[in-house]
C-alpha cells in the first residue's frame, strides 16, 4: 500500500507544485520532483516552501526510515538552477540572500532523521548536484546521457548551495577544485572513481538500489583524499597552502585575471577547508553574491540565454526543416573527417564520404576512430557505441550511395571551377531536393551557385577547424536559396552539435571578414617594430585565447591569407594586408601544418618560442614601443569597426547573432559579451572616438564606419 501526497492546499498550489511524495510500507518514501511544463528540472526560489512543506511532513511521519529523492523527468535528474531568476536580484545582498536560502535547504536535508538517497538519471549539474550532495548516498544509472557536475564557473559564478564544501569533503580539495574550476562534468564510472556516487547501476533497477540505501544507517565518510600524497598534502595547514597557492598561479596562468570567479572557488574552498563548514558556507553565499552582480557574469548569462533562445529558433521563422537521413560528404581532408565525424557521432546520421583517392577516405575514416578510441579509453563512451558510430561512415571513389542523399556536404579545396563541378555532379547523381553545402570559408555562395540547374538547394554551411571542437557552423544562404533549404541546414548544423548563425551571402561571410581587419592590424604593428611575443600576450591578455599571429600559424598562413585578395576585390582598400605575408609565403613559411612560421615547432617548447629568423626575413628590428593595451586596442577597435558594418548591410541578423558568431567562432573574450555588448559597455561615443584617433594618427583605415557615426549622434545603443 502507498499514499499519495502532493500537499494540494488550493488548485493553484497544486498546479505549481514541482514536488510529490509517496509513501509505501516499508519504511520508504519516494520523493519526486516534477518542474510542470519544463522538460527538465529546474530549481527555483519558490520551491524552497514546497520542499520545506515536504520536509515537515517526512520529519512528522515516524514510520518513514529513508527517502528516495528521485526525478520525474525521464532524460534528466535536475540540470540546475534557473539561472534567470539572478537577473532579479538588484543588489549584492539579493544574490547573497537567494544562495542562503538554498544552503539552509539543503543544510536541512543533510541533518533529517531517515536516511535521503539521490537517485540520479541524466544530468545533475549545478544545484541538481548540489541537492545531491546535501542526500546521504547517491546513486547514478550508467546512461552515457548520466553526468554530474558543478558547472557554475561558465557563467561566471560559484556553486551557491553548499557544493564548495560538500564536494571536497566528499571527494577530496583537489579533485573537486578541478571540478569546480573546469566546470567539466564526471561520466557515471568517473563519478564512482571520484568518490561523488556510491554505486553505478542501470537505469531499470535505479529505483531498487536506491531503497536498499535508504533502508542503510546514515554514513560515516572516511577521509575521502586518495593516494598517500593527497593525505599529506590535504590533511594539513602546510600542505593545503601549497595546493591552494599552486592553484591560484595556475588559475591566474590561464585566466589573466579577466574572471573573478575561479579565483573566488580557490578562496571560499580554502576557507572551508581552514575554518569549518559554517565558515565556508558563509564565505560561498558572499562570493555568490559579489559574482551575480559581476559585469562579466552578466555577460556570460547573456550569452547563456543568447545560445538558449538560438536553439529553439528555425532558420527561417514559420518555416519547418526537413529530416536530414542520410549526408555525403566530398573531400576526406581535416575537414571533410571532422564533417564526416559530427554527422555521424554527433548527429547520428550516416556520412558517406568521396575522394579521389582511397587514402582520402582512409583518412577521414581514421580521423573518427582516433577521437572515439580516445574516448573508449577515457570510459566516456563503451566500444559498442563507438562501434556502432563508425558503422555509419562508409567511403566511395565514385558517387555510388549517393543517390538517396538528403544533403551533400562540400570541403574540397578552395577552387571556384572545382566547387561548381561539384554542384553539377551533384545535380547528376543526386534527388532533385538533395541539398548541396559548401564548407568554403571565402566563395560567395551565390558564385558556387552561379552554373547550378537547382541552386534554390545551394547553401553555404561553413565550419570552423577542428570541426569536432569549434561550437559555430555559418549557414550563407545566397539571393536563390530557398527558405526550406535554409531551416533544413540551421536544425542540421544544430544537431551537428553546432550553434548555427545565419549570415547573407559576400566576400568573408561574418567571421572572416570580422578577423581579417584585425589580423592585418597584428601585421601591421610587426612590421613596425613590435615583437610578435608582445603582439600575441597582448591580445591574450584582453582575453583571446591565442594571439594573432600564433593564430595564423595554427590556421596555416596559406589560408589565413588566401581570403584578403577576396575581400579587396569586394570591399577595396582598407582589406589591403601589409606585405608580411606575402614574404613570408614566399619562404615557404605555412605555419605549424609545415613546421614553418613564425614560431618554433622543433623541441619541448614546439609552438611557444618565437623564430627569430622571421625577424630578419621582414627586414625588421623588433623593439616594444607601445603598450599592452594600444596593441590590443588597435587591434580589436579594427574587428570591432567591421562588425557595426556588417550589422548595417545585413550581413548577420542581429548584434546577438553578430556577438555569438564572434565568441564561438574566433574566440572573441566571452566575459566581454562579444563585439557589440563589448561596444554597449565602452559607450559608442567612447568606440567612435577611438577610431577617429586612430583615424587621424596611424590610418585612415580606422575611420569609424557609418553606423557607429549615426549611433553617437543619436545616442543609441545595440541593446
Amino acid at each position: 500500500m502507498t499514499e499519495q501526497n502532493s500537499n494540494p492546499q488550493t488548485t493553484e498550489d497544486t498546479v505549481s507544485s514541482a514536488f510529490s511524495l509517496e509513501k509505501k510500507d516499508n519504511g520508504i518514501a519516494i520523493l519526486t520532483m516534477d518542474v510542470p511544463g519544463e522538460s527538465m528540472n529546474t530549481l527555483k526560489a519558490e520551491f524552497g516552501d514546497q520542499i520545506n512543506t515536504m520536509l515537515d511532513d517526512i520529519e512528522a511521519d515516524k514510520s518513514i526510515k529513508g527517502v528516495v529523492l528521485t526525478s520525474g523527468k525521464k532524460s534528466s535528474f535536475v540540470a540546475g538552477a534557473d539561472i534567470s531568476m539572478l537577473s532579479e536580484c538588484k543588489t549584492v545582498e539579493d544574490a547573497q540572500r537567494l544562495a542562503s536560502g538554498g544552503q539552509e535547504v539543503f543544510n536541512r536535508i543533510e541533518k533529517m532523521r531517515p536516511t535521503f538517497v539521490a537517485a540520479i538519471h541524466g544530468p545533475a549539474l549545478g544545484g541538481g548536484l548540489e541537492l545531491a550532495l546535501a542526500c546521504h548516498f547517491r546513486v547514478c544509472t550508467d546512461d552515457s546521457a548520466t553526468q554530474l557536475g558543478l558547472p557554475e564557473v561558465q557563467l561566471g559564478l560559484l556553486p551557491g548551495s553548499g557544493g564548495t564544501q560538500r564536494l571536497p569533503r566528499l571527494i577530496g580539495i583537489q579533485q573537486a577544485m578541478k571540478m569546480m574550476l573546469t566546470g567539466s562534468p564526471a561520466r557515471a564510472k568517473q563519478a564512482k572513481k571520484y568518490g561523488i556516487v556510491d554505486e553505478v547501476v542501470p537505469h531499470s533497477v535505479l529505483l531498487d538500489v536506491a531503497e536498499k540505501f535508504a533502508l542503510k544507517r546514515k554514513p560515516e565518510r572516511q577521509a575521502p583524499q586518495k593516494g598517500m600524497m593527497n593525505k599529506l598534502l590535504e590533511q594539513n595547514s602546510m600542505g593545503r597552502g601549497m595546493v591552494f597557492k599552486k592553484a591560484r598561479e595556475q588559475t591566474f596562468a590561464k585566466t589573466k585575471g579577466n574572471y573573478p570567479a575561479p579565483a573566488k572557488i580557490i578562496d571560499v574552498i580554502e576557507t572551508g577547508a581552514n575554518e569549518g563548514m559554517a565558515a565556508g558556507l558563509r564565505a560561498e553565499a558572499k562570493a555568490f553574491g559579489e559574482l551575480v552582480m559581476s559585469p562579466e557574469s552578466f555577460q556570460l548569462r547573456e550569452i547563456f540565454f543568447a545560445t538558449t533562445q538560438m536553439k529553439k529558433e528555425k532558420g527561417v521563422s514559420g518555416v519547418s526543416p526537413h529530416k536530414v537521413n542520410k549526408v555525403g560528404v566530398l573531400g576526406g581532408g581535416l575537414m571533410g573527417g571532422g564533417i564526416a565525424f559530427v554527422t555521424a557521432s554527433k548527429a547520428g546520421v550516416p556520412a558517406r564520404i568521396k575522394d579521389i583517392r582511397p587514402e582520402g577516405i582512409a583518412h577521414a575514416m581514421k580521423y573518427s576512430y582516433d577521437i572515439l578510441t580516445g574516448k573508449v579509453k577515457k570510459r566516456h563512451i563503451r566500444k559498442s557505441d563507438m562501434q556502432k558510430q563508425m558503422s555509419r561512415l562508409t567511403g566511395t571513389l565514385d558517387y555510388k550511395g549517393y543517390q538517396d542523399a538528403d544533403m551533400v556536404i562540400e570541403a574540397v579545396f578552395e577552387d571556384i571551377e572545382l566547387k561548381q563541378k561539384m554542384v553539377a555532379d551533384i545535380e547528376q547523381h543526386c534527388q532533385d531536393s538533395t541539398i548541396f553545402a559548401s564548407n568554403t570559408s571565402s566563395i560567395p555562395i551565390g558564385q558556387i551557385a552561379a552554373k547550378a540547374q537547382r541552386p534554390e538547394n545551394v547553401i553555404g554551411l561553413h565550419y570552423f577547424s577542428p570541426v569536432d571542437k569549434m561550437p559555430l557552423a555559418e549557414v550563407i544562404a545566397h539571393e536563390k536559396t530557398s527558405d526550406e533549404t535554409i531551416s533544413t541546414t540551421v536544425e542540421f548544423a544544430r544537431k551537428q552539435g553546432k550553434t548555427p548563425v545565419v549570415v547573407k551571402d559576400g566576400a568573408g561571410f561574418y567571421v572572416n571578414r570580422i578577423l581579417a581587419p584585425y589580423m592585418n592590424e597584428a601585421a601591421s604593428l610587426l612590421l613596425a617594430g613590435e615583437p610578435i611575443e608582445h603582439i600575441d600576450k597582448s591580445l591574450v591578455k584582453f582575453g583571446f585565447p591565442v594571439g594573432p599571429i600564433k593564430l595564423l600559424d595554427e590556421v596555416g598562413i596559406d589560408v589565413g591569407t588566401k581570403i584578403i585578395p577576396i575581400l579587396v576585390e569586394a570591399f577595396g582598400d582598407r582589406f589591403t594586408a601589409p606585405d608580411a605575408f606575402d614574404k613570408v609565403l614566399a619562404d615557404n613559411r605555412k605555419g605549424k601544418k609545415n613546421q614553418k612560421g613564425f614560431y618554433l615547432y622543433e623541441g619541448k617548447n614546439a609552438g611557444k618560442e618565437v623564430d627569430e629568423s622571421i625577424y630578419n626575413l621582414l627586414g625588421i628590428s623588433p623593439s616594444s614601443s607601445r603598450s599592452e593595451k594600444e596593441v590590443a586596442e588597435r587591434c580589436v577597435l579594427m574587428m570591432l569597426n567591421e562588425a557595426a558594418r556588417c550589422l548595417d548591410e545585413n550581413v548577420i541578423r542581429s548584434a546577438r547573432d553578430g556577438d555569438i558568431g564572434a565568441i564561438f567562432g574566433i574566440g572573441f573574450p566571452p566575459f566581454l559579451g562579444g563585439p557589440f555588448r563589448y561596444m554597449d559597455s565602452l559607450g559608442i561615443d567612447t568606440v567612435v572616438e577611438k577610431l577617429e584617433r586612430y583615424a587621424d594618427k596611424v590610418s585612415d583605415k580606422f575611420a569609424p564606419c557609418d553606423l557607429l557615426k549615426r549611433m553617437n549622434v543619436e545616442n543609441q545603443t545595440f541593446y
